[in-house]
């Protein structure tokens, strides 16, 4: 009988895997380096100068509420991306609890002034869309007129079942995720993206989830980032629904309504704004507003009346942080920076979390791709 030599060595199938490296440990970052974990071919390590558990304004995912309220508009890129997150987030729900992400009942209440002025004008247009893309894709959706339980100045109220995330416990599950699977990850802090490649021999391809870092990184330096800033405070009681308001009546664009129990227990996120920033304003800009918070909670309120009288008093920490937004949209394509392979997947401003396992699908197929040799669509850039 004749001896079949092994098509291959366990050594010659390592030596054979694309090393990707992943800069950034947010959100983004994390489940990018998840999903390539699982394919074969790829060996990841991940490259951040913060991790989960690490504080600071510029790390943004930590400070999030988190949920999943769609923003995209149809056709859009970002529609897409939102598309392709549900399920993930969804089942991770459904099946594994423990990783931070709740379903919770959902009221959208939109004002007669924003629908009269116009919605499209509104940075909720699509969220608060009387015939939004979502509708059959969440559950119990309903477009229902006001009732006498309602303030005076709704128009309709949209309802559904959606989830929410707690970062505190989300973050360190992708991240445990990530090192069960062999990523490997290494914390430091890079002046130039090709550092990421140079750490490592025979890195293939860096995907770059920098987030607000990419407006500073050498080789990428994107100057169309914008840090969005956002404030919010946790109280003691817990709401029993998620809820965002079309507008504001405090007369400012930036200022929003929302509030959200914490996935996992523990008190109910309330905020915000919605407030662009400059680079060198974030230092004195991330201390928190206290007129800003009453206004907010007074606000919230008023359309969660089993919570009337919650006020500064019952805040147990508030919180700022800086959304990584970027003029254009994401940035979320192959490149190539002084001969190194790059895959930019940033500039998700607040919703990285709804659309970080489309990212992440969409970074690792460029990846495969580029490793198979395949000829695809993806539009290449050189810088």
């Amino acid at each position: 009988m004749p001896l079949h030599k092994p098509s291959s060595t366990p050594w010659e199938s390592e030596k054979r895997r694309t090393n990707v490296v992943v800069i950034g440990a947010g959100v983004v970052g994390l489940t990018t380096a998840l999903v390539l974990s699982r394919s074969p071919s790829l060996r990841v390590t991940i490259v951040a100068e913060h991790f989960p558990g690490d504080s600071h304004p510029m790390y943004a995912s930590p400070w999030a509420g988190a949920n999943y309220l769609p923003f995209s508009q149809r056709g859009t890129l970002e529609h897409s991306l939102e598309r392709d997150t549900w399920l993930p987030l969804a089942l991770l729900a459904s099946e594994l609890p423990e990783a931070g992400v709740h379903f919770q009942d959902v009221i959208l209440y939109t004002r007669q002034q924003d629908v009269a002025r116009g919605l499209d004008s509104s940075l909720l247009s699509n969220l608060h869309s009387p015939d939004p893309w979502f509708k059959d894709m969440v559950p119990d959706f309903r477009l229902l007129d006001p009732t006498s339980d309602d303030p005076p100045d709704t128009a309709y109220t949209t309802r559904f079942k959606s989830v929410c995330i707690n970062p505190a416990i989300y973050l360190p599950w992708l991240h445990g995720q990530c090192l069960k699977r062999g990523v490997r990850a290494k914390r430091a802090t890079l002046a130039h993206i090709h550092d990421a490649a140079a750490m490592f021999s025979n890195t293939d391809t860096v995907v770059n989830c920098t987030g607000l870092g990419a407006c500073s990184l050498g080789g990428v330096k994107d100057e169309t980032m914008v840090p969005i800033r956002g404030q919010t405070a946790l109280v003691a009681q817990e709401a029993s629904h998620m809820l965002t308001v079309s507008g504001s009546e405090d007369g400012n664009d930036s200022e929003l309504t929302y509030a959200m129990k914490r996935a996992g227990g523990g008190g109910t996120v309330v905020g915000g704004c919605y407030a662009p920033t400059a680079f060198e304003d974030i230092k004195k800009a991330a201390a928190p507003d206290d007129h800003l918070a009453r206004r907010f909670l007074h606000r919230w309120v008023k359309y969660d009346k089993v919570m009337e009288g919650v006020g500064l008093a019952d805040v147990i920490e508030h919180r700022v942080g800086f959304r990584p937004s970027r003029k254009g949209g994401i940035r979320l394509e192959p490149a190539i920076i002084d001969g190194l392979k790059v895959v930019h997947c940033y500039g998700h401003g607040g919703y990285g979390y709804q659309t970080s396992w489309g990212c992440a699908e969409r970074v690792r197929q460029i990846v495969v791709d580029e490793v198979k040799g395949t000829k695809h669509s993806h539009r290449l850039s050189r810088l």
